[in-house]
């Protein structure tokens, strides 16, 4: 139990910083997905084939994945105030010059440019709450955060659609005002960004003193706790020999078949809805939001419930089968009970993402969490590029999308068995007593005091 000025300190935090970057990633993944509802205009008015659609949606991960690590290092070299107002002005920039695209080679470079610009984000706000927050409160804010993504999910289409309406207004198409509306908003967001954002506990005016020492302290205690489970071993730590320990590759798989599973039911959502029949685009539109409003109420219970027993590798192996039985289920029944079935798909994997950031948030060493984040989530976010383009595959050469979903019941099966293999994953939760060599590097032990100043927060750890 937390001390009073710690606990005010974080109602504190929930209040201003949380709500922000709530807002933040329901533009971000507004920008991200937008171009789905423009894609027979877009295609029709640049002259896109399929493929060349298909090619430009796909470099935006591999971009995001080129450019997440050294995005996150940069972090830590300027700071999240300064860094997280350039990624958000720099994405509404690129995504509100989509609105005049007008060749091939445009858009490739747009999109390429749009994953450049956002890379670093969803990593740089997870290591933002690593030093600004006690674990015994990340999961849920790290919920609340990625309730964004599941609300602009829901919210997306009927804004989008609404933009498209705007079509011939002065001369421009409907999808174009569509871009630079929705751009220039992320644009105007950012600069709210830096007027609310601080870098470091040190920096918030809006903190007492007895609350940041509470929360400073609250903080270095864990990440000692963490050197003595590594032998008592508080020196720099080697990033590469960090990213080199096996427990990151099992972070790096485990994180990809979330995405891959989570990728793969958003793509293929709308048509197995469709396959309903009966229905009009709008009621198909309607529908599709069902999984995700249900995801919503998950996202929040499931955050609750991890910050409050503490351990996480269970409520994850729970997310994850609950996801894989949805999938498996919708197979064999009808279009409308599939519905239903999909839902719990949705209910299990998209909690299943915040869940799993607490566990390399735990495990991770603060002066290498950044980068360490960073690689998880490029890696993981190709399963992006690959989700839509295997389950495209699959349903050319079977004819149905059947193949696909028995693919995603596997892969979230196997990864809710590698998740039994990882080490740490909560305060409660026991750490296999074997010391991670290879995250840190021989020191003599360092006192609270050293402790604290080997990582003060965001901007110079």
């Amino acid at each position: 139990m937390h001390s009073p000025a710690v606990q005010s300190a974080v109602h504190k935090i929930f209040r201003r910083v949380v709500p922000l970057f709530f807002v933040m990633f329901v533009a971000n993944y507004m920008d991200r997905v937008n171009l789905g509802f423009a894609q027979d205009e877009l295609r029709a008015d640049v002259g896109l084939s399929a493929a060349a659609f298909g090619l430009g949606a796909g470099v935006f991960f591999i971009a995001y994945a080129l450019f997440e690590v050294p995005s996150n290092m940069l972090m830590e070299r300027f700071g999240a105030k300064v860094w997280l107002t350039r990624i958000m002005i720099s994405w509404g920039v690129v995504a509100t010059a989509m609105a005049f695209v007008n060749s091939v080679e445009m858009f490739y470079a747009l999109r390429f440019l749009l994953g450049v610009a956002e890379a670093g984000f969803f990593p740089a706000v997870i290591y933002y709450f690593s030093r600004w927050l006690p674990d015994s409160h990340r999961g849920r804010a790290t919920s609340v955060f990625l309730m964004g993504s599941g609300t602009a999910t829901v919210i997306v289409g009927p804004i989008s659609g609404a933009l498209m309406e705007m079509h011939g207004i002065w001369g421009h198409a409907g999808w174009q005002w569509m871009f630079f509306i929705e751009g220039v908003f992320s644009v105007v967001l950012g600069f709210v960004v830096y007027r609310f954002l601080d870098s470091g506990i040190e920096q918030a005016t809006w903190l007492t003193d007895e609350e940041k020492t509470g929360l400073v302290a609250a903080i270095d205690a864990e990440q000692a706790e963490r050197d003595a489970r590594r032998g008592g071993k508080a020196a720099e730590v080697s990033r590469w020999r960090l990213l080199a320990d096996p427990q990151m590759l099992l972070f790096l798989w485990i994180y990809f078949a979330i995405n891959v599973a989570l990728y793969a039911v958003t793509f293929w959502l709308p048509s197995i809805v469709d396959d309903i029949g009966g229905v009009s685009d709008f009621q198909v539109g309607l529908l599709t939001a069902v999984p995700w409003l249900c995801a919503l109420v998950a996202l929040f219970v499931s955050g609750r419930i991890s910050d409050r027993i503490g351990k996480r590798r269970p409520v994850l192996v729970v997310l994850l089968l609950l996801g894989g039985c949805g999938t498996l289920l919708a197979v064999f029944v009808s279009p409308w009970v599939g519905l239903g079935a999909l839902c719990l798909a949705a209910m299990g994997f998209k909690p299943a993402s915040p869940v799993f950031w607490t566990i390399p948030q735990s495990y991770l060493d603060a002066r290498a969490a950044a980068p360490g984040i960073a690689l998880i989530n490029s890696i993981g976010n190709l399963g992006g590029f690959v989700a839509p383009t295997a389950f495209g595959i699959i349903e050319d050469t079977t004819g149905s999308t059947k193949g696909g979903l028995v693919g995603l019941t596997v892969v979230g099966f196997l990864a809710a068995l590698s998740v039994l293999l990882v080490r740490g994953g909560g305060r409660n939760d026991r750490v296999r007593a074997r010391p991670a060599e290879a995250a840190a590097a021989p020191a003599p032990e360092a006192t609270p005091g050293a402790a604290r100043s080997a990582h003060p927060g965001p901007a110079t750890a």
